[in-house]
């Protein structure tokens, strides 16, 4: 019976487990359950306790079926257990695309919207924000359904609804004609990155960069849309993204890990041994990454304009304090939405995700970011490692409060909540 997450770090012994087929198992689930917590739980990508629960765990992977798609409108519904990667490719199937996504695409549509998962965008913002409409089976076993006119302040509660509203039972995405990316990505020095950063947004749909510390060097990377011909990058590609950039840094962080007086001197290789490549093909396999190094994650989103003071601080503090990072630091944006819980909520945002490996203490280095982070206004994302409780995130959300009273009406009694959800949101 017990569970664990994809990181290790995060472990769970439910009294039960379900397996819902159809959205009546759900139903019934939520009916019987008694005075037991219920928690749906996806992929498991998450880094936070947001999943662990001690009542009745719902697992999704029978729930994944296509429930419909409209080629014309671009309209797609599936089951809440859909993971990303397969409907990707029922999507291209269809001739359609998601606007934007994440570098990962292990995650179900459920745990990805609730946990408020996002790409980079200059425009295009995360995948809750192209969701449309939703169906949720409430904690009296009661099914609704709320879009923009449909009962609109559910539906901007429940996109980024940490699992604390209902079950989700569908989802609802506004998807669009299929397309190509063109990649682009070459090392540069860090200081050029943060100083011409507005600019580098500005110029492109999909910007990136993952800064290597202990070194004064960025691996930038713009996505742009492009009417072909596709250019994949075939073997040269399985070589990099599995020899190089899987195989060969585990590796290396097993080294650093072992000897992390040898971590700078690593990393030094590893951003000299950059190179730069240009390939296109279909947007999914553009955005998407293989990760089988195993790690843990923080990320925050802070407000666009301190995101250069942010990473020359964070740069300042990893030198200062004698630790030994051997993960890349990853910097994304992504435009304002109108979510209540989303990270973006009412603001243009950069995102800053700090890593370690797996089996490495992270707690200083985590804590320093934090405090950087938390000085400027940040926003923790709900799935990654943080310390924020209830008494602080309201003042970092406009709508934190009206998130509340819904979850009191909706749920009184706590029947979807756990142990992190009474630390993020209120007992």
């Amino acid at each position: 019976m017990r569970w664990q997450n994809w990181a290790g770090n995060q472990s769970a012994d439910p009294v039960a487990v379900e397996h819902p087929s159809y959205r009546e198992d759900l139903v019934r689930i939520v009916r019987e359950a008694g005075t037991r917590r219920i928690k749906a739980v996806g992929a498991g990508h998450s880094f936070t306790a947001i999943a662990v629960t001690d009542g009745i765990q719902v697992q999704l992977d029978r729930y994944q079926r296509l429930v419909s798609v409209d080629g014309e409108t671009g309209l797609v519904t599936v089951e809440s257990g859909m993971p990303i990667h397969r409907l990707n490719a029922l999507l291209l199937q269809h001739g359609l695309g998601l606007t934007n996504m994440g570098d990962v695409d292990a995650q179900t549509i459920s745990g990805a919207i609730s946990t408020g998962t996002h790409g980079t965008g200059r425009a295009s913002a995360s995948l809750a924000a192209q969701v449309v409409g939703l169906e949720l089976v409430l904690a009296s076993g009661e099914v609704v359904t709320c879009s923009a006119t449909e009962r609109p302040d559910l539906f901007a509660a429940a996109r980024v609804g940490l699992g604390a509203l209902g079950l989700v039972s569908t989802v609802t995405i506004q998807a669009e004609p299929a397309f190509l990316l063109e990649a682009d990505e070459r090392p540069m020095p860090l200081d050029d990155v943060l100083d011409g950063i507005d600019e580098l947004v500005a110029a492109n749909e999909h910007f990136e960069y993952y800064w290597f510390p202990h070194t004064t060097t960025a691996l930038v990377k713009r996505n742009n849309r492009t009417d072909g011909p596709p250019r994949p990058l075939g073997l040269r590609g399985l070589v990099d993204d599995e020899v190089l950039s899987n195989g060969l840094f585990r590796l290396t962080c097993e080294v650093a890990k072992a000897r992390p007086d040898l971590t700078a001197r690593i990393n030094g290789i590893a951003a000299k041994a950059l190179g730069a490549r240009t390939y296109v093909d279909a947007a999914p396999r553009v955005f998407t990454s293989p990760r089988r190094v195993r790690f843990k994650e923080m990320e925050y989103a802070i407000p666009r304009a301190e995101l250069a003071p942010a990473v020359r601080e964070l740069q300042s503090f990893v030198e200062s304090s004698g630790l030994q990072i051997s993960f890349p630091v990853e910097v994304r944006v992504a435009p304002a939405d109108d979510l209540w819980l989303s990270t973006a909520s009412g603001r243009d945002s950069a995102y800053v995700a700090v890593h370690v490996f797996r089996g490495t203490d992270h707690e200083r280095y985590f804590e320093g970011a934090e405090r950087i982070f938390t000085a400027v206004g940040g926003r923790p994302h709900w799935g990654k490692l943080h310390t924020r409780t209830a008494d602080d995130l309201r003042a970092a959300y406009p709508r934190f409060d009206d998130f509340v009273r819904l979850r009191d009406e909706l749920d009184p009694d706590r029947r979807f909540a756990n142990d992190y959800l009474d630390r993020v949101l209120g007992a």
